[in-house]
């Protein structure tokens, strides 16, 4: 099936019931088995149900997510790229069974659709990383979220739309196909080409994109990702203020801003044939395709996931299938001489180039240096600088992580009184013994009690970190994927700093007041850290400290060098 190719377009298919069959379903509803959707889930639902993933009826059953991920086509023969998977746990699993009507919910209980349960499988994820992203290496981003987040087992059928999910933010800028399809019909735009962007706009973009319109005699539209994008990107409010402001630089009545509830996946050259599909389903007719297109950087080794041009020759292969007209992204840069941005291929000989990469921006950004005008639009700047202040301004999180016993909870310490000393942050420190009592008494020492542990440290120190405080954590967090959990909820509202207490396991013994590893090694006590169940050493901590080198004093002294040195202390 996977060489027959279907043609793709058609009508959108809209997944919601009429309003008397929704409140039915409803009612019917509360005998359901009920999941709650993840947040990447109820991006996904939001764009099974309102058509922008057409022709798509539901998530995907096995034949289609074999076929998707094996040839890029649902098992009739359509182009399709990215699985659309509903994913759960083994146990939500185990009481499934074909034919069944489940509820979906939102994290608050609304009932925003029923699945008709047709598949429910384990996959083989190994296999879906290598075949759809192109690697196993787990610091790509989907595949860490494969791996480590998303469920065990995979639940297809038909969906049955009943509530649309609601969005507070930018109402007026989130549009269905339907209604896009709508204005551009109104508004008499026959040629439409949309850009997608996860990145605020500089004045780079904004020539790219007006160019690029003009080259193809089309009206543009500026389709910003506001659902899931790459860990540490810009949030979407920031972002949404700065559009706005970018969208004052274009022709009155040429250009369009809507904002689209995607979760990407980074999935390079097929997320770009995704892109085009959905944009499609939008109502646009052209689709400007960039360098590294939805490309998540380096693997560990250091090497791009894709080449720079990867996506650009897999839309070629398919774009009469597609529909949809690609616009290959060409390189803006700024001729100082000229006073203007061209095309890179247009600079001649003794033109000056003035560039500034995006890590010399964040550079300037956080450290408050000076932005030039010919770079970015100076309301632009504005809105970047109050939500990313320097970082002497910014809140930041120390993470201890260590086995029982090698001094992180001294460390921590000695580290929060001289961060109190220093007085110009609120510092909050949370111990692993002090956030059993009081944040996780019922947990028990689990993996997975462990892991939601430590969880719920990272959702607390984030909270801290967003409002400009100092969270300092001191739990074992023996686990290398729960620890880059924690990460990445941090990350992105400012520092984060790993201290690995790499003190050796028999000093630890040496220093045990409570007898806890003579109980471990006597059998006594289960599933003890070091002993009978591992402890996965960082291998990229900021800080490695081994205490029977350092006093704790020496050790607290070393992590506030550390904070001065990357700017988060002055």
């Amino acid at each position: 099936m996977g060489a027959f190719k279907k043609p793709h377009g058609g009508e959108l298919k809209y997944l919601y019931l009429p309003a008397a069959e929704a409140e039915a379903e409803k009612a019917k509803a509360k005998e359901y088995a009920s999941w709650d959707l993840t947040q990447r889930q109820l991006c996904d639902l939001d764009l099974l149900l309102n058509g922008a993933f057409s022709p798509l009826e539901g998530f995907l059953g096995q034949a289609d997510y074999d076929s998707v991920c094996k040839d890029m086509r649902l098992a009739d023969g359509t182009l399709w790229p990215i699985p659309i998977t509903l994913d759960v746990s083994e146990a939500f699993a185990e009481g499934l069974s074909a034919g069944q009507v489940i509820a979906l919910r939102d994290p608050e209980g609304v009932l925003i659709a029923t699945l008709e349960v047709g598949d429910v499988w384990a996959p083989d994820k190994a296999v879906e990383a290598e075949k759809v992203f192109g690697t196993t290496d787990d610091t790509h981003p989907a595949v860490h979220y494969l791996n480590t987040i998303a469920g065990s087992h995979y639940v297809g059928g038909k969906l049955r739309g009943v509530e649309a999910p609601t969005h507070y933010d930018f109402r007026l800028l989130r549009d269905t196909p339907a209604q896009l399809r709508e204005r551009f019909e109104k508004a008499g735009w026959r040629k439409v080409v949309a850009f997608q962007t996860r990145n605020p706009l500089h004045r780079a973009h904004q020539e790219l994109t007006f160019r690029a319109a003009r080259e193809v005699e089309a009206n543009l539209l500026i389709h910003p990702v506001v659902g899931m994008t790459k860990p540490g990107d810009i949030d979407h409010f920031t972002r949404v203020r700065c559009y706005e402001h970018v969208l004052e630089q274009y022709p009155e009545q040429t250009t369009a801003l809507s904002l689209l509830n995607l979760a990407m996946r980074m999935a390079g050259p097929r997320e770009a044939l995704w892109h085009a599909i959905v944009r499609k389903n939008y109502g646009c007719t052209h689709f400007i395709v960039g360098r590294d297109h939805a490309g998540p950087g380096n693997d560990r080794n250091g090497q791009p996931f894709y080449g720079p041009y990867d996506a650009q020759e897999l839309f070629r292969e398919h774009e009469e299938e597609l529909g949809i007209t690609m616009v290959p992204f060409k390189m803006m840069v700024y001729v100082e001489n000229r006073a203007e941005y061209l095309p890179a291929d247009e600079v001649a000989e003794g033109d000056r180039v003035l560039d500034i990469s995006g890590t010399e921006f964040r550079r300037r950004l956080r450290d408050g240096l000076e932005i030039p005008s010919w770079f970015s639009y100076p309301k632009v700047v504005e809105e970047l600088r109050r939500a990313h202040p320097p970082r002497h301004q910014q809140g930041f999180t120390i993470f201890f992580t260590g086995l029982s016993g090698s001094g992180k909870s001294t460390i921590a310490n000695a580290l929060m009184v001289k961060l109190l000393e220093d007085g110009r942050r609120p510092v909050t420190l949370l111990d692993g013994d002090v956030v059993r009592k009081h944040l996780s008494s019922e947990l028990t020492f689990s993996k997975e009690h462990r892991d939601l542990n430590i969880r719920r440290i990272g959702y607390v120190a984030s909270e801290i970190t967003k409002n400009r405080g100092i969270a300092i954590c001191a739990p074992i967090a023996p686990y290398a994927a729960t620890r880059r959990q924690v990460r990445d909820m941090i990350e992105p509202l400012g520092g984060f700093f790993e201290v690995h207490v790499a003190t050796p396991i028999e000093v630890c013994e040496d220093r045990d007041r409570k007898g806890l590893y003579a109980k471990a090694r006597a059998g006594i006590l289960k599933g003890f850290t070091g002993i009978d169940d591992p402890y996965e050493v960082p291998e990229n901590a900021e800080i490695v400290i081994d205490t029977t080198e350092l006093t704790p004093d020496l050790a607290a002294h070393r992590i506030l060098i550390t904070l001065e040195k990357h700017g988060f202390l002055r």
